[in-house]
Formats: structure tokens, sequence, C-alpha cells
């Protein structure tokens, strides 16, 4: 008889744990992954997924707009939200059907329920069956977070409910900074709602690179979207159908919705940790872990959001195929997290791979700057009011780019072929080797031959 019920115990089953599933019984476990809600996880059901898919809706307005300077001429369009939202519920559900069926045909079972500790080897369901396991993967993601408790807060949706709203609001007030305020911020106003955002700090994506977060910044106030920086919602009030936000300097705003996209949380309440003896990270709330993804419990692993380490889709199904080669597949894979490409699905698109700026001139002691802002060829007939930000960093020691920085359409695209080049190590003599693809707006990164800036850091005496 089997010392354990099952080899693995995935608790989530979003895209990291269904990647450590599929991969960890291709390798001969025994596998159980349990999921409260919907197969998929964020990504899938209610993050990138069909945020992407309301992105696109959202560029409509620009091209119809945009058609009359190429000879186009068309009749007054219509938007309806409850369309798009149907269409995306259809597609979402699609998603969520094939990820069920790939993990049964991995060989995997899948347990609809939430799952919670009761010692280190034992899970318990909702049904109260309890089930033991000789490895355990914590991969519950992560969920918003509204911050403090202000008066009028349960006034305020987040990302979840925003998927879902019966009607597309007039007037939106979002709250926040980062990827998701922004990308619904842009979203919003490109299917016609008046929007507002509001962000604590003194200018938006913070941790970008500064050059980009003033250019994305002068982009969507162009667009007509309301950026107000250095102050913070203090309470919310509901006028009948309608909200009026009290800012903290001292002015308000009414709107027919207030979201908060201010942070997320690692998903790491009332899993039972502290039975099973997991430590949480005091840094960053998310459940801490070494560089192979194993908890302070050494049978016992985490990955993804729930560790709040890089929270982004591909790197949690990196970690999770990376564990499940290291526990099952015998041999140890160590998930690199250097130089992770990223974008920001905002209007312009937002990408960038390596050091900032900043990072670069901290870190070496020689930086070059290679930077170009131009307006786009699709600009010039459509008449459109934009300009596209290209920035490379230099290592001016090796010569080695360390860093690329893109605002513009297609950003995200260019930045995964770039990134290879930068995790190759690729020179800038590699680049200006490069012929340049033309007509394009990549071309400008293998055609920037003089330096905009130059750094030298003074030696200490």
């Amino acid at each position: 008889m089997a010392e354990f019920d099952t080899d693995l115990f995935v608790i989530g089953g979003g895209s990291g744990g269904v990647r450590a599933a599929r991969i960890a019984a291709g390798h001969g476990a025994r596998v159980v992954i349990a999921e409260e809600y919907r197969m998929g996880g964020t990504c899938v059901i209610r993050g990138c997924v069909p945020k992407k898919l309301m992105v696109y809706a959202s560029h409509i307005r620009h091209e119809i707009e945009d058609a009359a300077g190429f000879g186009w001429t068309i009749p007054s369009a219509t938007f309806d939200w409850p369309t798009l939202i149907a269409n995306k519920d259809k597609e979402i559900a699609r998603l969520e059907a094939a990820y069920t069926t790939n993990v049964e045909k991995a060989g995997a079972r899948i347990v609809k329920s939430r799952a919670v500790f009761e010692d280190a080897h034992t899970l318990r369901l909702m049904s109260g069956e309890t089930m033991t396991a000789k490895y355990i993967l914590v991969a519950t993601g992560g969920a918003p977070n509204h911050g403090r408790t202000i008066p009028g807060i349960e006034h305020v949706i987040s990302s979840n409910e925003v998927f879902h709203l019966p009607a597309l609001p007039k007037r939106i007030l979002i709250q926040g900074g980062g990827y998701i305020a922004l990308e619904f911020a842009c979203i919003f106003a490109g299917l016609g709602s008046d929007v507002t955002l509001v962000y604590r700090g003194d200018n938006i994506l913070r941790g970008f690179d500064d050059d980009v977060r003033t250019h994305v910044r002068t982009e969507m106030e162009k667009d007509g979207i309301t950026i107000l920086t250095g102050c913070t919602v203090d309470r919310v009030e509901k006028h009948g159908e309608e909200f009026t936000s009290h800012l903290s300097n001292g002015s308000s705003v009414a709107s027919d919705k207030v979201m908060f996209a201010i942070g997320r949380h690692p998903a790491v309440a009332n899993l039972g940790l502290e039975k099973a003896g997991v430590a949480i990270n005091p840094h960053n709330g998310g459940i801490a872990v070494d560089h192979f993804s194993r908890t302070s419990v050494p049978h016992i692993y985490a990955i993804g959001d729930v560790t709040h380490r890089f929270n982004l889709t591909p790197v949690a199904i990196r970690e999770g195929h990376a564990f499940a080669d290291t526990v099952f597949g015998k041999r140890e894979v160590r998930v690199d997290h250097a130089d992770v490409p990223t974008a920001v699905f905002s209007q312009p698109q937002v990408a960038t791979v390596g050091l900032t700026e900043a990072q670069a001139r901290e870190q070496f002691a020689s930086v070059d700057i290679y930077k170009a802002s131009f307006r786009p060829m699709k600009a010039t007939l459509s008449g459109r009011d934009t300009r596209v930000l290209m920035k490379l960093i230099v290592d001016a020691t090796s010569d080695r780019v360390v860093g690329c920085h893109i605002v513009g359409p297609d950003a995200a695209e260019i930045i995964q072929v770039v990134g290879i080049a930068v995790k190759m190590k690729a020179t800038k003599a590699d680049f200006d080797a490069t012929v340049a693809l033309h007509p394009t707006s990549a071309e400008e990164l293998v055609t920037m031959r003089t330096p905009t800036a130059r750094y030298v850091r003074e030696a200490a005496e």
C-alpha cells in the first residue's frame, strides 16, 4: 500500500499550477490538482487574456478615426458593451475547457474544491475529505488589494469585477499607476468613457524607465485621460447611481464607477500554512522560497504570484515546469529571473527588457544611452498626434546592450525578440551590424548610431 494518497498535490489551477501538474504527470507522478474557482487562474479567467481582448476592442475607435486620412469614409459607428462581454466570456469558457482537458489528458486528476493544510503532508477539501501527498505545490496566485480601508470602500470595484460590469460606465475613476490601472484607463477611454486616473506617486509606472514614464503619461493625456498624481482617494460617497470620490488634495471627482488597481497581494490567507510550518517572506508577504521554489518545509514548494517574486504568468509557468523537472524529472532546473521581458498593454503599448537607465548608471561605471522619439509612419496620413519612443541602454565598457525600452504600436511584439538578444548578451555592435527592415518602427533599434547621452562615473579617490 502506498505511503501517500498521491505523489504531488497542487493547490491552484492557474497557469503555473497546471504546467507543474502536466509535467509532473508526464514524468510518471500521481498528481492531484485542486482549484476552487475556475481552471486557468487569474491570467485566463480574469486577467491578461480577457483584458487583452478588451484592449483589442478599445483600439477600434482609433482605427475608425484614422481611416479618413487613408481615403475611407466610415458611417457613424456604435459600440455595444454587452456584445463584447458575451463574446469575451465565450472565449474564456473555451480556454477554461482547454486547460481542464489538457490536465486530464496528461494523467492528472482535477478536484474542484478549495484545499487547505491539515499538516505538512495532509490537505483537507471542502467536502471534509482529506488527502495525503508526498510533495505539495502551492500555486494559489494573488488577489486585488484595496490597501487601507477608507469610508465608502464598499462602493469600489477591482479588476475582478470590471470584467462583468452590466454596462459601460460613461465616467470612471481609477486609482493606481501600474500595469492594471493604466491598461483599464486606456481600455475605457478607447471605448468612449471619460476617464480620470489618480495616483499617489509623482508619476505613473513606478519602477519603469523615467523616459518611458514621461512619454506614456503625455500620450495618455493627449488621448483625453485625466491623470492626477500626488494624491489618493480618501473617501467615496454614493448618490443614487453616481459616486463622488474625495481626494487627498481637497478636490473631488464624480463618476459612474470607481475602480482601485493599486496592487495585488499573495493569496496566502486561510490556507493553513502555519499548520504545515511554511514560512512567509517578511519583506513581501508571499511564501518564502529558495532558488528552486522550495519553502521552509523541504517537500512543500510554491510558485508564481503567491511567492510575490515576479508576478508574471510566463514566470509562473517557467517556475512550475522547473519544479516538476527538479522533483520528478531527476534533473535540477533553476529558473533564471534576470532579463525577463514585460509589457503594459496601455495605449500606446509599453514594453521593456533589462535595466532602466537609472539601474544601469548605478551598476556600471560607464553607460551610453541611445534614444529616438519619432512620429510613426501611419500617423503621417492619419494625422494622429502621437510619437514612438525607443531607447537602448548600453554598458559602454563591454558594449553590451543591457536594457531596451519601447513605447508605441506593437511594442510587446518587438520586445519579445529583443529579449533574446539581451539574454544572449548581444552588443551594440551586434545591433549595428544587423540590417534594418524598412519601413518599420523597429528599424530604429539598429540604426541609432550616436549616443544621446553618455555617463561616466568618476572613480573614488
